[in-house]
């Protein structure tokens, strides 16, 4: 039987994270965006209500929650801003493939850290020849006796600046591409590993974004977690687990589009009348809108997918990609509505548009998400 309410469980999560978002996000959101600052005081905050690491498992001291769970909570934050949302969850992507493929050693301490206080870990697998073409990367390992020697660079890297540790994805060697690739769990204060200076970006300002640079990064052999041959496949099904959040981000982006075009077309006059006596208007409002909905379900059954054990990526790839394209195209049509208004920084439009940008771009970009929809449909 098909059901498209959500339990009374999900429904007190969703009241907490929107009332979170209004009281603490709301008010922060252009300033850090302005200053490209992040409140670190703010996620210490989400941290304690358990609004980070959703889908820690409970085993670890996590909430245990699945990505249905973590998809509603990442819409809600996004309404705020989808920087700050960005920042909270991705210790989510760097949790993941250590909950995938970890030993139980591994699980207990690297997710134990991330429930033990609020700290942030990052995931890493971009490089600066490396982004869409994951198996590309070129940053290697070699072995010396039981341990490893990482050397390379990552860049774009979420939260890079305050990880406590970080998932490296690296290659024996590069022309091996997907088969040489193997995954390591690296600490924060190894020696040789270096965090470079924070990216000034167009959008999602409020996101620490930092490259990490590895020279000569001994890592012992219990910090390997998936070994040669195996790393690419652990990167895929991270992806593949994560997707879903991108289009509830990009659902809660427009959502916040909607509303505020809304209160605008009830409040503007033009020839004498509210803009949203137009037609124009009110179909640019509804295509708004039914994007919304869209997204939503899409999102929705990726997420409920995964939670059931349902192995089919295309849904994932199909909510990032219409979501973020979807997104991207709704806060184009907001700041439109707003017309003059909307490319000024006093209203908040013009932030919603560059902020929907990167959602067409990292974890895939809605070009490789219409490959992989394609070879599927192919296969």
């Amino acid at each position: 039987m098909v059901d498209f309410s959500v339990s009374e469980e999900h429904k007190a999560l969703i009241d907490t994270a929107r009332r979170f978002t209004k009281e603490r996000i709301l008010p922060i959101a252009a300033e850090c965006d302005q200053k490209s600052y992040f409140p670190m005081d703010v996620f210490v905050e989400g941290w304690n209500i358990g609004l980070v690491n959703p889908t820690c498992p409970a085993e670890y001291g996590g909430p245990g929650m699945g990505e249905l769970e973590n998809a509603l909570l990442a819409e809600e934050l996004s309404y705020g801003c989808t920087g700050i949302q960005t920042s909270f969850l991705a210790n989510g992507l760097a949790l993941t493939p250590i909950k995938l493929a970890g030993n139980e050693d591994q699980k207990k301490k690297y997710l134990g850290m991330l429930t033990a206080e609020p700290i942030m870990a990052s995931y890493c697998t971009s490089e600066p020849d490396a982004g869409s073409d994951v198996a590309g990367l070129k940053t290697r390992f070699t072995k010396h006796g039981d341990d490893y020697v990482l050397n390379g660079q990552k860049c774009w890297i979420t939260n890079a600046s305050y990880a406590r540790y970080y998932v490296i994805f690296a290659t024996s060697n590069p022309e091996l591409r997907h088969k040489g690739i193997a995954a390591f769990i690296v600490d924060r204060d190894t020696p040789g590993l270096r965090v470079g200076k924070k990216e000034d970006k167009l959008g999602q300002r409020a996101s620490d974004t930092a490259q990490v640079f590895l020279d000569d990064v001994k890592v012992p052999k219990a910090n390997l977690l998936a070994p040669e041959g195996q790393g690419f496949k652990l990167a895929m099904e991270t992806f593949n687990q994560t997707r879903p959040d991108i289009g509830a981000a990009a659902t809660g982006l427009m959502r916040r589009c909607v509303d505020e075009c809304v209160a605008y077309a009830k409040e503007r006059k033009t020839f004498g009348q509210p803009i949203g006596n137009h037609q124009l208007i009110q179909w640019m409002l509804a295509e708004m809108a039914i994007r919304v909905e869209g997204t939503r379900l899409l999102y929705q059954k990726a997420a409920w997918n995964l939670d059931h054990g349902v192995r089919d990526p295309i849904v994932s790839s199909f909510a990032k990609a219409y979501g973020a394209d979807s997104a991207m195209q709704t806060a184009v049509d907001a700041v439109q509505v707003f017309g003059g208004n909307g490319y000024v920084k006093e209203y908040p439009v013009e932030k919603m548009m560059r902020d929907a940008k990167v959602l067409q771009i990292y974890e895939g970009t809605s070009q490789i998400q219409r490959l992989v929809i394609a070879r599927q449909l192919l296969a």
